[in-house]
């Protein structure tokens, strides 16, 4: 990505950072900030450019040492976004997902391609799962999509490998749905989970293991799913503030990030994290620019092609 690097000193552009984006979602009525969280030392800011849109239940897939999209929105928004890296500019996509709909899932096979699976659609549920090729922004839908039609489910991915789709609700399940990048063929694994769960979020340490975060209830639950073995277990500890609806987005090789969600009592703004090499939680000090859930996430990883 020297490239990309150099043509940002050259046009005057900044360059781009590792970075983590939680875009969208509600605290009570949607809204259109996205906040910025660089991964070097964990401080946040607002983008001078939000979604096009205000919405929530959106979904977010990261192209990283790119750009980072955000997708959909309750309850039947076909609207993309995207922001380059570089500068973090916005446009909106010409065109965007087949089926307008929100609280779906995503997942990023980054310098390759988005998926967006799932969601609602004016109160029924679907099982479709859009794919974007990130090298011109075009669409397909997948001829084999959710092995059941679903909302408020949680997505994410083992760059290069596959994607994996869990839990969601049609009711509630524990399901966890896996995608091959290589040929886009699912297979299911019908007790992935350990329990069944529903408004949950979703990240990678791409390469290692992927995690499936709160959930119903606010539960503080943390599912790890081993992408060796394809196996799963939950953490001995869980999150520190259990949360539904959180917004989750990770730099793999060091941690992930919980942002936000609804506790219970009402929504917040805590910025939770694991750290990756011992899976311990802690939270940080920064707080997202207002209580937020329901919301977008992606980022910029140096592992996968960021700066």
């Amino acid at each position: 990505m020297v490239s990309t690097w150099l043509n940002s000193l050259t046009s005057g552009t900044p360059a781009p950072v590792v970075a983590g984006y939680i875009g969208g979602g509600t605290s009570g009525s949607a809204t259109s900030t996205v906040d910025k969280i660089p991964f070097a030392d964990d401080s946040i800011s607002s983008l001078a450019q939000g979604l096009s849109v205000a919405r929530e239940g959106v979904a977010g897939v990261g192209n990283s040492g790119t750009a980072g999209y955000a997708g959909g929105g309750y309850s039947t928004s076909t609207t993309v976004d995207k922001w380059v890296f570089a500068g973090d500019s916005r446009t909106t996509l010409g065109t965007g997902l087949s089926v307008g709909r929100g609280q779906l899932a995503s997942m990023s096979n980054s310098g390759t391609a988005g998926y967006w699976a799932g969601g609602t659609a004016s109160a029924t549920k679907k099982n479709t799962v859009d794919k974007l090729d990130v090298s011109d922004d075009t669409w397909s839908v997948l001829g084999t999509g959710l092995s059941v039609a679903l909302r408020l489910l949680a997505g994410m991915a083992n760059s290069g490998t596959a994607g994996y789709v869990g839990g969601g609700y049609n009711p509630s399940t524990d399901n966890v749905d896996k995608f091959l990048f290589s040929n886009d063929s699912r297979t299911s694994y019908a007790t992935g989970l350990s329990a069944n769960n529903h408004g949950l979020g979703a990240m990678a340490n791409s390469g290692t293991a992927g995690y499936f975060c709160g959930g119903a209830g606010a539960t503080d639950t943390i599912d790890k799913w081993t992408f060796a073995s394809d196996t799963s277990a939950a953490l001995g500890t869980g999150l520190d503030t259990g949360v539904e609806g959180p917004t989750c987005m990770a730099n793999s090789g060091t941690k992930g990030y919980i942002c936000g969600g609804h506790d219970g009592s009402g929504y917040v703004d805590i910025v939770q994290t694991v750290t990756f090499s011992d899976d311990s939680i802690s939270t940080l000090g920064i707080t997202l620019s207002d209580d937020n859930g329901f919301a977008a996430g992606f980022a910029n990883e140096a592992s996968l092609g960021g700066p």
